[in-house]
């Protein structure tokens, strides 16, 4: 998750680089994909980590996964679900500054 989040970040960075340049295509990054691709495989980077937790969870409780893999899988769910929960409040922090903004 946080190579998607870094990629996001990179895919941002150099959108915002060629906006400032003449002749830049703004919507998408020197790899091709646009920033909202970029945000979405990140999500879905989220969703498959935090459901890798919960099926070795579900491992671990009929005794069919090692104690290291289950530590392993968790502390990666709990890892994304944090830099999701950030993410989330930057987001609604922003447009809360936008609607303050005088018009």
């Amino acid at each position: 998750m946080v190579a998607n989040v870094s990629a996001a970040l990179n895919a941002y960075a150099s959108a915002a680089s060629r906006a400032v340049q003449p002749g830049g295509d703004e919507t998408e990054d020197a790899h091709g994909l646009s920033f909202g691709a970029v945000l979405e495989q990140a999500a879905h980077g989220a969703i498959g980590s935090l459901k890798a937790g919960e099926q070795m969870t579900a491992k671990a409780a009929v005794g069919k996964a090692d104690l290291n893999d289950v530590v392993t899988a968790v502390t990666n769910a709990e890892m994304t679900l944090q830099t999701v929960t950030a993410v989330r409040d930057k987001v609604v922090n922003a447009y809360q500054e936008i609607l303050r903004m005088p018009i």
